[in-house]
């Protein structure tokens, strides 16, 4: 049997992203699990040296950047989610998005990774990489991907609502 106590949706807040948190909900809903929302904020010092080691960003971006995260995170949260499912937003910076991720689940006992992939072609995939592959390879716990555009059988939770009225 299948048991999910803790299941982490992380979001870089894209479409693929918003469909993998319908995904992470649903699952948390079904399996009695508590659910928890992550981005990685991308570590702006990391990135704003410049040839002279002179860093180049206001000093109040960073925390602007974690702040602005934490708030598309907490409206993603709705009250059902902080009541039922325990919900419960996380904003960690990182120079890594893939390590953030993998590091958090350990840290956290995650037992399921919910992510959206962006399927970019073979030539920005090389370019770019994925950090939803390198979840996949590294993480400690099972990991599910969601593509863009969802297949037919993901009903919307407006529309399963009112079904059931």
């Amino acid at each position: 049997m299948i048991r999910l106590k803790h299941i982490l949706v992380a979001t870089d807040f894209s479409e693929p992203s918003d469909a993998a948190a319908a995904y992470g909900r649903d699952l948390a809903r079904r399996f009695g699990a508590r659910l928890t929302i992550f981005h990685a904020a991308e570590n702006l010092a990391a990135r704003g040296y410049g040839a002279d080691g002179v860093i180049f960003i206001d000093p109040g971006a960073q925390s602007d950047l974690e702040a602005a995260a934490r708030r598309q995170i907490e409206a993603l949260i709705s009250g059902y989610d902080r009541d039922v499912l325990q919900a419960d937003a996380v904003v960690m910076r990182s120079n890594v998005a893939a390590s953030a991720i993998v590091d958090y689940a350990r840290q956290a006992g995650i037992d399921l990774i919910v992510m959206g992939t962006h399927g970019r072609g073979a030539v920005a995939h090389l370019l770019m990489g994925s950090v939803a592959e390198r979840v996949v390879r590294t993480a400690p716990c099972p990991v599910l991907t969601i593509r863009q555009p969802e297949r037919e059988f993901v009903i919307p939770d407006a529309l399963l609502a009112a079904a059931s009225v």
